[in-house]
């Protein structure tokens, strides 16, 4: 019984040693999406109404969570089954990726300049326009963050289990399941530290008092408020350039003639990653623009139908 037991233990720690290798393995490997993860979610929240970021970031963080609740079990359940399906599926998601980058650089070319202005000052569309419902509009974001994550996550899912594929399925459940938890803690965690900067400088920025501590205190708080709105109209170019080029770096990936071509015609070393990067962004730009076109083909024929005669 006790050599049972103590064999039972040793199984464990050697599957649970396995699973925090190969965890640090999938996570470096899925580092790039994970910061296009972070930057695609900071530009989701950049326009809601301040007293309202964290309840939003918290809303999208639990559809995160329920995301990987279905992704996890269906990448295992699809690579014992049907690992053919995979590749079509991530290559369906990143031509959604790639339209909806461009959906966002449309809506913002497309965009009045009074509402233009009215994003710069801080203040969000749906506030500056009566019209619009403001819990409407907030819904409708947490809906379009939570579906983007969607994508995001299936693929950082698959580049993990692609990375232990080979390994046994107590360590595949396990590594599929740390770097779900890990990737959603982690993203949203600083999700939340990013968009509430502000608060914490103008908090620093009204220190009272004028010892040493307190005038740095106060200085920081300003730099901070310096800072904020920069990093944030950084992040949001940095989230849609991002949604381009993960979508097209998934087509390049996993269309065979694509990725061949590429690697066929691009040199090696820094520069080869360089300009494959730049393909990348081309490959995402153009199918968007497809995507985009077709999509506003499809919409504009269907106006056109005269309405069924009842």
């Amino acid at each position: 019984m006790a050599s049972s037991l103590l064999t039972l233990l040793d199984d464990i720690a050697t599957v649970l040693d396995d699973v925090a290798v190969m965890t640090k393995i999938a996570t470096k490997k899925t580092a790039g999406v994970l910061g296009d993860d972070l930057a695609l979610n900071v530009q989701q929240v950049a326009a809601v109404d301040p007293h309202r970021e964290l309840p939003v970031v918290w809303a999208v963080a639990k559809g995160s969570m329920l995301n990987k609740a279905i992704l996890v079990p269906a990448a295992l359940l699809l690579s014992a089954f049907a690992p053919r399906l995979v590749t079509p599926l991530m290559i369906v998601g990143g031509a959604f990726l790639c339209f909806e980058g461009v959906e966002k650089l449309a809506h913002k070319l497309l965009h009045p300049r009074v509402a233009d202005d009215a994003h710069d000052c801080g203040i969000p569309q749906a506030l500056a326009d009566l019209s619009v419902d403001p819990i409407a509009s907030e819904r409708n974001k947490i809906k379009g963050a939570v579906r983007t994550d969607f994508i995001l996550s299936a693929e950082i899912i698959v580049i993990s289990l692609g990375t232990v594929a080979k390994e046994a399925f107590a360590v595949q459940v396990g590594v599929l399941i740390a770097i779900a938890v890990m990737m959603t803690v982690g993203v949203y965690g600083l999700v939340a530290g990013i968009v509430k900067l502000d608060d914490v400088g103008l908090f620093l920025s009204r220190q009272e008092g004028e010892s040493s501590p307190i005038r740095t205190k106060r200085s920081l708080g300003f730099g901070i408020l310096w800072l904020a709105p920069w990093l944030m109209k950084f992040l949001s170019i940095a989230g849609t350039a991002a949604m381009f080029l993960v979508g097209g770096g998934i087509l390049n990936h996993n269309v065979p003639a694509s990725d061949f071509a590429i690697g066929a015609i691009l040199p090696q070393g820094v520069l080869g990653a360089v300009l494959r990067i730049l393909a990348d962004l081309m490959v995402g730009v153009i199918v968007g623009a497809v995507v985009f076109g077709v999509v506003k083909l499809i919409g504009m024929l269907r106006a056109s139908r005269p309405p069924a005669s009842t």
